[in-house]
């Protein structure tokens, strides 16, 4: 008895520290015509994320609001992706993501512009981690569509280890060097 009491007691500690933040996005109401009346259900957007590089997204649908979250939240845990982020604040390059009639650009800011994004877009950007970030969703304003088009985007990003690895090389051979700029047009401006 005493073992099973443990056992709750510790999967209960674990449930109250989780270590996934949740965004509820969207909650559509939808009616069904029957004899007697109608009958409503609900339909949830969530994302879910550790905003240190991890999102997910979910959608569930049920009788009542509380178990159509439950389920969106479930499912988003499940079919998390794993993004690389720059300096754990940014985006490594530039991106385009498309899912059906959505399409959204994504694109690496400068530290201090924080998340310039809309609705759907800036839930996945918290949930990620992301501080800085300058996106527009071109096309559908559908909530399903810009967070598949997001995600889309976000599953194209390499970072710059994961290239070299790929390719065989230093990280340092594939980021382009930053110290020769300057001192190339300090030249021409002598020359000058």
């Amino acid at each position: 008895m005493a073992e099973r009491e443990n056992r709750r007691g510790g999967r209960r500690d674990r449930d109250e520290a989780p270590e996934f933040a949740d965004r509820l996005v969207a909650i559509n109401r939808v009616s069904k015509t029957v004899k007697g009346g109608k009958r409503f259900g609900f339909a949830a957007l969530v994302v879910v994320g550790d905003q240190k590089g991890r999102v997910g997204f979910g959608k569930g649908k049920a009788k009542e609001v509380p178990e159509a979250i439950r389920k969106a939240t479930e499912q988003a845990k499940r079919q998390m992706i794993r993004v690389q982020l720059r300096e754990g604040r940014t985006l490594h390059h530039d991106m385009h993501g498309r899912w059906g009639a959505g399409k959204v650009v994504m694109r690496t800011a400068p530290e201090g512009t924080g998340i310039i994004a809309g609705g759907p877009m800036r839930a996945v950007f918290e949930m990620l981690g992301v501080k800085d970030v300058v996106s527009k969703s071109i096309g559908s304003q559908n909530p399903y569509n810009m967070i598949r088009a997001t995600m889309d985007g976000l599953r194209k990003e390499q970072s710059p280890r994961s290239v070299a690895q790929r390719r065989g090389k230093k990280v340092a051979d594939i980021l382009p060097k930053r110290d020769d700029a300057p001192a190339a047009s300090a030249q021409v401006a002598e020359e000058a």
